[in-house]
This record gives C-alpha cells, structure tokens and sequence, in this order.
C-alpha cells in the first residue's frame, strides 16, 4: 500500500509542478495590468510570462509605441525595449 502511495506521488507531482511552471496568477496579471494602465499601456494577459525571480511582458502596447518588458518579483521595470 504504501508504495502503491509513493509511486502515485511520484507520477503526480512532476505533473503538477509542469501545469504550475511559468503560470502567473490572476491576482499579479491585474497588478501587472493597473501597473501599465498608469504607463499608459496595455498588453493581452496571455503574453505575461513568469520568468526567473520576475516577468517577461511581451507586445505592450504604450501610447509612444510598443515594446517588451521585464519586471522583477516587486513589479518593478528592470528593462524596457521598443521593438
């Protein structure tokens, strides 16, 4: 019984961790989104990448044109490029 247990977990928590990797919770894409509101900006939720220790923001779209953004895990921009 108990490696019947083992073994389960052992299938089950590389999945789990799989479904998890690079997801950004609901809560943080609408910080993120607030966030670029006050930039003047905007960018679909879909392109907001977990990244390292922070978030990759790929095609936001600004009133001064578009880039690529990378956050930190604050929220804070550590590079802005205009493609």
């Amino acid at each position: 019984m108990l490696r019947k247990t083992l073994f389960s977990l052992l299938l089950i928590a590389p999945t789990a961790l799989f479904a998890q990797d690079g997801a950004v919770p609901a809560e943080t894409q609408e910080q993120i989104v607030a966030m670029l509101a006050e930039m003047q900006c905007e960018m679909d939720v879909a392109d907001i990448e977990a990244d390292g220790d922070g978030y990759e923001l790929d095609d936001v779209f600004c009133a001064d044109g578009q880039y690529d953004i990378d956050l930190d895990a604050d929220l804070q921009v550590t590079n802005k490029r205009k493609e």
